[in-house]
């Protein structure tokens, strides 16, 4: 059985069967409201600006390709107390499958408030809640069928398969919520805890007047934080565990950043990461990252561990991640996660 085949049939058990699990990111890390509503807004700056992208198995000729960005910032800081912050943002979601003839497309709006715990501000409990409209999409005609496929090795043959419309179509409003704490003793370290839930309301999807399937709900419990350990150098960790209709990932990893300046420089920094996260059973994922001033960028490469590194080739996807905070020259807001 070709690729072609072995993709489509993979799309649509998982469909069928553990009801559309949804995309994820090695760099979770650095794809903030994917990841927990209650990261909207909670960055020290005045408009972070995030964008995500990854192309997973690229041995297989486009099988998912998975972009996003998203736009969030504070408001009403000069009427809330010092000590809390409140944030909105909004963020664009698109995952396509199958060379282009599955897409999953989605529109978020969220809000967050993190309320100050101590005198300083220095530990917060952030609560955050996001919307979606989400919107699914199957092109029949740029599917291909075992039927088609020719002596030659090409899907040229007539397919005996046919469909009520070339395009079929799903739309439903999705919610999704978290908790997210913070703590930091000085203005160099920094630990977080949270816990999301997507999906809470089960969004029902169907194709048209096809059989309905409802979305399970997705669970995401994540820790990290960051803390020097040196005048030029700070240790970056992180983990995840997420589960979803019986299907679970736990990624844990490190970096290690690298200044090219000392203290002074901590209002214009230039500096290098260098790291390496696990998901664990399956993969192994090399981390490289560059930060100058406001932007950061990140590259990693899933390299497949798991019985799948056979069709892989054990390349299991390329991903980018690219942010950037914009902020007040000389400003210093209260330590909040770095990534």
């Amino acid at each position: 059985m070709t690729k072609h085949i072995l993709l489509i049939l993979i799309f649509f058990s998982l469909a069928g069967i553990v009801n559309a699990q949804d995309p994820h990111f090695s760099q979770f890390f650095s794809s903030p409201l994917t990841l927990n509503p209650a990261f909207t807004g909670k960055f020290d700056g005045n408009v972070r600006v995030a964008g995500n992208y990854r192309n997973q198995w690229p041995t297989i000729n486009r099988a998912y390709q998975t972009g996003t960005i998203s736009v969030d910032f504070p408001i009403l800081k000069q009427k809330l107390d010092y000590r809390d912050t409140w944030g909105v943002g909004v963020m664009g979601y698109s995952d396509k499958g199958a060379d282009g003839a599955v897409s999953f497309n989605y529109a978020s709006i969220s809000t967050a408030y993190h309320k100050g715990l101590d005198e300083d501000g220095y530990k917060q409990l952030g609560l955050g809640v996001q919307g979606t409209y989400s919107n699914m999409l199957i092109n029949t005609s740029k599917l291909t069928f075992e039927d088609q496929l020719t002596i030659n090795g090409t899907f040229t043959n007539p397919t005996q398969e046919t469909f009520g419309n070339t395009t079929l179509n799903s739309s439903f409003f999705d919610l999704n919520a978290g908790l997210l704490y913070t703590s930091s003793s000085t203005d160099r370290n920094n630990l977080y805890a949270g816990v999301s839930l997507y999906h809470i309301n089960r969004p029902k999807q169907n194709f048209n007047s096809g059989p309905e399937y409802l979305l399970n709900p997705r669970a995401t419990f994540h820790a990290g934080g960051y803390f020097p350990t040196g005048e030029m150098t700070t240790l970056h960790l992180s983990a995840l565990y997420s589960t979803q209709a019986g299907a679970h990932e736990t990624l844990v990893g490190a970096a290690m950043q690298f200044s090219a300046g000392g203290l002074s420089t901590v209002d214009n920094p230039v500096s290098f990461y260098g790291g390496l996260w696990m998901r664990l059973g399956d993969a192994i994922i090399p981390y490289v990252g560059l930060e100058y001033q406001n932007l950061r960028f990140g590259f990693t490469y899933d390299v497949n561990t798991s019985s799948l590194k056979s069709a892989s080739q054990s390349r299991g996807g390329l991903e980018l991640s690219l942010i950037y905070i914009a902020k007040t020259p000389g400003s210093k807001g209260i330590p909040c996660p770095k990534f």
